[in-house]
């Protein structure tokens, strides 16, 4: 029953989607047309096709939810990925544990999207929302098709199990799952809205700043939330996989950070259009391409073409994705060459020293950044293909070639705020500047007194301070602006700056977190000290300050596995810290393979981090490496103050408020589709 059940929905919502899509085409079509029955018509049924998507998602993701605690292990995804063992809460985040639970959740958050365009979108920016919507449903049908008919969640097994293996053991015992993978599908997922207005932008010629002051928000949202899972993800490998890194550049790594990159260019680069004509092709293809992009990297972690501890086995996705990405790629190209003529001229950018000149070479290297890293994570791929040569492009290609493009993206972080709109006079730019740079150059050489080695780190700690000076000095100069027009106090006009540019204070606020995040990289990436030695009990391993002392070795075992832990009790320059416990797991079930699981003091200047990697089975003896990374709280501790500051970006102003479209009408002999 819940099998048929979840089928039905499938195809419910695929033809929902379908419907939605068609009737928003002619809502669309009509809307240049004076308002009638007609119109009025298709808006109410392309409005109810989108809801019935929305509810028929969640009908299957609801029905698979059902089928995992009810333990139906006549469906083939419960007997595969399900298990009795399982706590509940692992039980309900299996969801998206393999490849058709997570195109569900997929299809779920992008009706979502659709649904919300609808109930967001007003008579503001009239001509695009149809289209729009229109493109949304198209590719809801797109994906519903794909679960249902290349990865369907709820076929059955011939021989039914008494229990299943359960899911992967890395995501069995880590609450992060719960929470890393929806938000990469918020962020991922979303950028298909600024996709679908760019698309329609095109379709009715509209260019100007009109779709882009649409966009913004939603950008802003779907960019926030694959920030924060890029950092939980981060998180996740760093308190799980046992190896001390964070970030290896591993294919499915690179296939988040890659959009992030091209959306991050995007946020900044709409902020030019806004204020004047300028760079309208290059918006629509940062738009169209950031989603192009989501759609490769789905196609790299869901067809099997890579190994990777987080992509899915061999399927039949890959050739339907692959088709997918083909048609949306030669339908922008056409959509281009076919609006051509209404795409230029453009208004010149104020010269080479002007903030929107800034933000076009913060594009080109965000850019630059993400093909880098695009060629790195594709090539082998397709020399494999080619010629069946396999090929490794590893962690020094990345580093050498991306790490100096994100130092100038740092360095223009810096500039950018100091330098006005249009064009600045050069002496008193460089007034402005030589404060911060002094800031950075003295902190440069006071850590190279100090001892610190590494061009690399001491460079990223001077653009850092340089950036955050340079920040200092614009929030200062801004409140003492308001201070002298207005005449109050300091306070007074601090807080008044605050509410008129709120928005610039939230990226400011973004900015640091970024530059927060880069010293921590830095730092933990250059300075890490680590040993690793085989303990009797009673023995002692030192790094640095810190040491860990094996107290015993214990065996455990439960209905899901078998463990063995370490007991340190761990110290600090003869200060003692507590106990720390790393694990080996072996999961019968699953493979054959042990699991480390290290255990991580966390303290505000470095941590000491734990690992058992062998162990004795009468308990005498265990193999431990220590590690001591410094500053690496302060990385997570950016995520959220990049999250705040975007939330401060993008939180809405004061306005009158305005009806949907759904209940939109225009108004006696108006075209539908006029903006107010």
């Amino acid at each position: 029953m819940t099998a048929q059940i979840g089928h039905t929905a499938l195809l419910v919502g695929m033809l929902a989607s379908a419907a939605g899509c068609y009737w928003w085409l002619v809502a669309a079509r009509a809307q240049t047309q004076p308002a009638g029955r007609d119109q009025r018509l298709a808006n109410r049924w392309g409005a109810g096709m989108t809801l019935l998507a929305v509810l028929a998602a969640l009908v299957t993701v609801a029905a698979l939810e059902w089928a995992l605690l009810s333990h139906d292990f006549s469906i083939r995804y419960v007997a595969e990925n399900g298990s009795r063992a399982v706590p509940t809460y692992y039980t309900v985040i299996s969801l998206w544990a393999a490849l058709e639970g997570s195109l569900l959740l997929w299809v779920l958050v992008l009706t979502g999207y659709t649904a919300a365009v609808l109930v967001f979108a007003s008579r503001r920016g009239e001509q695009f929302h149809r289209w729009a919507l229109a493109v949304l449903s198209a590719l809801s049908t797109f994906f519903f098709g794909l679960a249902l008919f290349a990865g369907n969640a709820f076929h059955r097994v011939a021989i039914v199990p008494a229990d299943g293996p359960g899911p992967n053991p890395l995501l069995q015992d880590h609450p992060l799952m719960g929470v890393h993978p929806p938000l990469l599908y918020l962020g991922y997922v979303g950028m298909a809205v600024p996709f679908a207005y760019a698309v329609a932008a095109l379709i009715t010629g509209h260019t100007g700043g009109g779709w882009v002051a649409l966009i913004r928000r939603w950008t802003l949202f779907a960019w926030t939330c694959l920030t924060i899972a890029i950092f939980l993800g981060a998180w996740w490998a760093y308190e799980v996989l046992g190896w001390g890194g964070y970030w290896s550049w591993d294919p499915v790594e690179n296939v988040s950070i890659i959009p992030w990159f091209v959306a991050t260019a995007l946020v900044h680069s709409v902020m030019t259009q806004r204020r004047r004509v300028a760079l309208r092709v290059w918006n629509l293809t940062l738009a169209m391409a950031v989603f192009l992009l989501v759609l490769v990297g789905t196609f790299i972690t869901r067809s099997g073409v890579i190994e990777s501890v987080h992509s899915f086995t061999q399927s039949a996705i890959g050739p339907a994705l692959l088709a997918g990405i083909v048609v949306v790629f030669v339908g922008c190209g056409v959509l281009l060459l076919w609006r051509a003529d209404r795409l230029g001229p453009d208004d010149g950018l104020g010269g080479g020293l002007s903030r929107e000149a800034m933000f076009l070479g913060n594009n080109l290297l965000l850019v630059a950044l993400a093909l880098t890293v695009l060629l790195g994570t594709v090539f082998p791929l397709v020399a494999e293909a080619v010629d069946g040569t396999r090929i490794s492009v590893g962690e020094p290609y990345f580093n050498q070639v991306a790490i100096p493009l994100a130092l100038a993206v740092i360095l223009l972080m810096g500039v950018g705020p100091l330098v006005p709109w249009g064009k600045a006079a050069p002496r008193a730019l460089g007034r402005r500047l030589i404060g911060p740079a002094l800031v950075g150059l003295t902190v440069i050489g006071a850590l190279g007194l100090a001892g610190l080695s590494g061009i690399t780190p001491l460079i990223t700690f001077g653009l850092a301070a340089f950036v955050l000076s340079a920040i200092g000095v614009t929030v200062i100069e801004g409140v003492a602006t308001v201070r002298r027009g207005r005449d109050v106090g300091w306070w007074v006009a601090a807080r008044r700056f605050a509410v008129a540019r709120r928005r610039f204070l939230g990226g400011m606020v973004v900015h640091s977190g970024v530059v927060l995040a880069a010293v921590a990289i830095a730092a933990s990436s250059t300075y890490t000290e680590q040993q690793q030695r085989k303990l009797e009990v009673g023995e002692t391993i030192s790094v640095g300050t810190y040491g860990a002392r094996l107290v015993s070795v214990d065996r455990h075992r439960d209905d899901r596995r078998m463990w063995v832990s370490a007991r340190l009790d761990m110290s600090s320059d003869g200060r003692a810290l507590g106990t720390e416990e790393p694990e080996l797991s072996f999961y019968p079930g699953r493979n054959n393979r042990a699991i480390g699981t290290p255990s991580v003091r966390t303290g505000s200047t470095a941590d000491a981090y734990v690992v058992v990697s062998e162990a004795d089975p009468a308990g005498r003896w265990a193999v431990v490496s220590l590690s001591v990374r410094p500053l690496m709280v302060w990385l997570w501790v950016a995520s959220g103050v990049m999250a705040v500051g975007a939330v401060l970006a993008g939180w809405p102003t004061r306005r009158r408020r305005t009806r949907p479209l759904i209940w939109t009408r225009a108004r006696h002999g108006e075209p539908a589709g006029t903006p107010s």
